[in-house]
């Protein structure tokens, strides 16, 4: 599991669905709930959040990111590639601390990752957990 330490910036309602803006570091987070501040109390701007999601759910790419639809990425450098014959564990020491990613390892391959290649990590808003 990744878990980082984040303060909550903004919420937004919708029903029965809050997206949370969340600062880590310097960095700017998003997460979607199914909760809003009446049912968890701890949704409020200002409060420090903990930020937690699987390594199976962090998309490794290559280049420039600027234009796909993931709004959590992460840029770093690979700092450790353990490969197997099928997948593949990336540490990447990125602003926010660092971030682990579990891929193929024939994606490994396509992608010429290895130690020290510079990689942008990204996590879809709806695969952020969040807890008090």
């Amino acid at each position: 599991m990744n878990i980082l330490k984040g303060t909550i910036e903004k919420l937004t309602v919708s029903g029965s669905l809050t997206l949370i803006g969340i600062k880590v570091n310097t960095t700017d987070m998003s997460a979607i709930v199914i909760d809003t501040p009446k049912t968890a109390p701890f949704l409020k701007a200002g409060n420090t959040i903990t930020v937690v999601f699987k390594e199976t759910e962090v998309i490794i790419g290559k280049g420039n990111t600027d234009e796909i639809s993931l709004r959590n990425k992460f840029k770093g450098t690979i700092e450790l590639l353990e490969s197997k014959e099928l997948l593949s564990k990336l540490t990447i020491n990125t602003n926010v601390g660092k971030i682990s990613s579990i891929i193929t390892t024939n994606a490994v391959k396509q992608l010429k990752l290895k130690l020290g290649t510079a990689v942008t990590a990204m996590v879809k808003t709806n695969e952020i957990l969040i807890s008090e």
